[in-house]
């Protein structure tokens, strides 16, 4: 494979999905990156004019993705390495007293968002045999907490979705779901409050996250991962 790659990552506006893009970008690749704000989508668009196809969707809306896959694949080819990053969390709340707006949301975003970007990119990947999806994951997609239920149930199905994915698909290509760790970040935040700045920030996470990802291949296929910590 070539030294430059076509990297695809949705939720790019903050968090992990900026550390990634702007590192990944700073090291020579392609990308691709979406994220639901038009002012931040314009930033980073000034920030970054070269190498990148940038993108307003909501992962919810499969036309949206459909009509900023077809400008990545047009501009970069097949991706080598997309990450399905974009997620939202629940506010805090016992299971019976979440909305149903809200728990609709989370999971229109979390779950059929991942579905919606793998149907637009995949095809090309399949066709070109070769490439790894990466979805992100959560400790609580593979355990639970109390008033987070919505969003465990989203990343438990993330960790089925993608094991039945692996089983899918050809030689050369690999799906595996990937648990980042616990980071600093906004979402953190709406759960753990304070005590969130205890944990590395996304800047630091990144120097790991990003080597990782680049180091998976077929035989990771239906793997659950964890980021390294050390």
């Amino acid at each position: 494979m070539n030294a430059t790659r076509h990297i695809v990552i949705t939720g790019v506006s903050r968090g992990l999905g900026r550390a990634l893009f702007e590192h990944y970008w700073q090291l020579g690749h392609k990308l691709s990156g979406c994220c639901r704000s038009s002012a931040v989508c314009q930033q980073l668009s000034s920030s970054f004019p070269e190498r990148a196809c940038l993108g307003v969707v909501d992962v919810s809306q499969e036309a949206e993705v459909g009509r900023w896959a077809a400008q990545a694949l047009e501009a970069f080819g097949p991706p080598d390495l997309l990450i399905n990053n974009a997620a939202v969390i629940n506010a805090n709340n016992v299971l019976w007293e979440v909305p149903v707006s809200e728990f609709s949301r989370l999971i229109d975003i979390n779950v059929k968002g991942v579905f919606h970007v793998i149907r637009h990119f995949v095809p090309a990947m399949i066709e070109r045999r070769n490439g790894v999806i990466v979805n992100i994951s959560s400790g609580w997609g593979r355990s639970t907490s109390p008033q987070v239920a919505p969003y465990c149930a989203s990343k438990f199905a993330v960790e089925g979705l993608t094991r039945a994915l692996a089983a899918e698909l050809p030689a050369g290509l690999a799906a595996v779901a990937v648990n980042p760790g616990v980071i600093h970040t906004e979402m953190l935040e709406s759960c753990f409050g304070s005590m969130a700045r205890s944990f590395p920030t996304a800047e630091a996470w990144v120097a790991r996250a990003a080597p990782f990802f680049l180091a998976l291949g077929p035989r990771h296929n239906g793997q659950s991962l964890d980021v390294p910590t050390a």
